[in-house]
């Protein structure tokens, strides 16, 4: 199941309160009892927490938030993607490499190699959330029919978004 957590200060230099984000984090407890992470941006600006829930890869090599390799996309991830496999396969032969066999990392690597038409490569059911840091910018994306659920609050300074309302 999983859940994902994020606030992004888009419209101020305030830091985002890692209190906050944890107290998010840990309201969804029931979505991943078997890890949690927090991730702060260097600046501050943006946040992102996970609760995981191990299903594809029980390694600590899937949890998450994950970083990309070079350090600068950081994701977190409530799903599965269903053609991970393939999508890696495909990866793999352009030459690229995983440390993990989670779908976390495919869905990093994409990002890499496809910005946002990657979700036009996905079949499955997900909710994730991208910060790049190279292109200052936060994507989040959720499957089609909307089956992991992703719920957005925007007061016009600070954007909020998690897996569950409370």
């Amino acid at each position: 199941m999983c859940g994902i957590a994020v606030i992004f200060n888009y419209g101020t230099n305030d830091p985002v309160s890692e209190q906050e984000l944890i107290r998010i984090r840990d309201r969804m407890v029931a979505r991943g009892p078997d890890g949690e992470g927090v991730w702060i941006s260097k600046d501050g600006r943006v946040g992102l927490a996970h609760r995981r829930l191990s299903i594809i890869d029980l390694s600590e090599g899937g949890a998450q938030p994950m970083r990309s390799e070079d350090g600068s996309a950081v994701i977190v991830f409530n799903g599965e993607i269903f053609n991970f496999r393939e999508l890696a396969a495909v990866l793999r032969s352009e030459g690229h490499s995983f440390r993990s066999t989670s779908d976390t990392e495919v869905l990093l690597k994409l990002w890499e190699v496809h910005g946002e038409d990657m979700v036009d490569l996905l079949r499955g059911m997900y909710a994730f959330a991208i910060w790049d840091e190279r292109r200052q910018g936060l994507f989040i994306a959720r499957d089609p029919f909307g089956i992991k659920p992703l719920y957005v609050a925007d007061n016009g300074k600070t954007l909020r978004v998690a897996s569950q309302v409370k």
